[in-house]
């Protein structure tokens, strides 16, 4: 049985990085992963401007005087010219300096009187207040973003504020998935007897196209080897990894595992972890394969665990286990077990303490379902280990792996 570090570090070290990429306007780049550095080729901003709507100075005349005559006026996008000796210039937010001021006060410092001059308010100013610097966000030949980055809307601002209208990114990965097991109905058929309605494929569904993958949903296949077999060869045949929930085990009716070793290679363990103990990697034909379990909430666990981290490192992203938050437990755990339990907790601010603590959903089982929907993330409790209240907790929150 494999600690559940031994296998997520053999799944991201078998996941083989995608070189197909393309190009792809800025607007609509948002969640794929960069395929180049973004190099800035200019300056932001790339000349001084004012922070603030007010006037613009030479901080030297304002300690000598307080009372000046305004010589011009900038709005924002216009021209300046040059400041006069012993003038100041109404100025807005965004507006270019003019050549020899240094210095902004802010509209609110000031006093205009009645012959039309402007009375400073303030009996100081430090050189250089309230003036944007040319160059002082971004400067010319600055790396911004390396290869291997999952853009995210801010990215994307701050890419248009350089002016580049395309980025190179690779190409999403599409993923198979389908369902066997003569069990599974679909929603909306009528219920019937020892039957169950299927869960996982909606799940998947969900969870794919949300990391920024294709899916393609090959639905529900005949619970037959013959059929499997197909079944396996159409998914290969035009997706990057191909995808199934349960079926993996060796009873008569599971057809996933010798489909696969008729058509590639299996490898199969358990993992010590909870939920989520089963757990398969192999390929067909040299398309990675993934077998997650049957049980709705260990499929959901080990997607997100397991799966999640092997896609992205095969579509390129650099860093793709996220950092745990450590907080409060407000649950205890008396059961130590030599598996790592991922539980599904949420999160709950106490006011009168000013912190916030986590705490578990009452059924913890493979097959509540409910419990993934109500939580906020998973509580790590590691293996062989007691809680009590008030120790800190590793918390992946859900938002966090999406």
């Amino acid at each position: 049985m494999k600690t559940f570090d031994e296998a997520l570090d053999y799944l991201i070290q078998q996941a083989k990085p995608t070189n197909q990429t393309l190009s792809i306007s800025v607007g609509q780049a948002c969640g794929y992963i960069l395929a180049e550095d973004i190099i800035s080729g200019v300056n932001v901003p790339s000349f001084d401007n004012s922070q603030m709507d007010g006037y613009a100075i030479r901080c030297q005349d304002l300690n000598a005087q307080d009372t000046f005559s305004v010589s011009q006026r900038i709005p924002a996008g216009s021209l300046a010219s040059a400041l006069q000796p012993n003038s100041i210039a109404r100025i807005f937010t965004g507006a270019p300096m003019p050549e020899g001021a240094d210095t902004i006060v802010m509209q609110e410092d000031t006093e205009e009187l009645e012959n039309g001059e402007i009375k400073i308010l303030l009996k100081s100013a430090r050189l250089g207040d309230n003036v944007r610097v040319i160059g002082e966000d971004i400067a010319i030949g600055q790396t911004l973003f390396s290869a291997g980055r999952r853009l995210t809307a801010q990215d994307l601002g701050l890419i248009a504020s350089i002016g580049i209208a395309e980025v190179n990114v690779y190409r999403p990965l599409r993923i198979a998935t389908f369902t066997t097991g003569d069990e599974l109905l679909e929603p909306g058929d009528t219920p019937q007897p020892g039957k169950i309605f299927n869960a996982n494929r909606y799940t998947l569904s969900g969870a794919i196209p949300q990391l920024g993958f294709e899916l393609i949903d090959l639905s529900k296949v005949e619970d037959t080897l013959e059929a499997t077999i197909e079944a396996m060869k159409a998914a290969a045949s035009q997706a990057d990894v191909v995808m199934t929930t349960g079926g993996v085990s060796v009873g008569e009716e599971d057809h996933i595992k010798p489909a696969i070793e008729s058509l590639g290679a299996l490898d199969m363990w358990k993992v010590k972890m909870k939920p989520g103990k089963p757990l398969a990697f192999g390929n067909i034909g040299g398309t990675p394969f993934i077998g997650l379990p049957g049980n709705p909430v260990s499929a959901f666990a080990t997607f997100y665990l397991f799966a999640r981290p092997f896609l992205l490192a095969m579509q390129g992203m650099k860093d793709v286990i996220p950092t745990p938050l450590w907080l409060t437990a407000g649950f205890e755990w008396n059961k130590p077990h030599f598996r790592r339990d991922f539980a599904r907790a949420r999160m709950v601010q106490d006011n009168t303490r000013k912190e916030t603590y986590l705490e578990l959903f009452p059924k913890q089982g493979s097959n509540v379902l409910t419990s993934t929907a109500w939580a906020d993330g998973f509580a790590v409790i590691p293996e062989d280990t007691t809680i009590a209240k008030g120790d800190k907790v590793a918390f992946f929150p859900f938002n966090d792996l999406t």
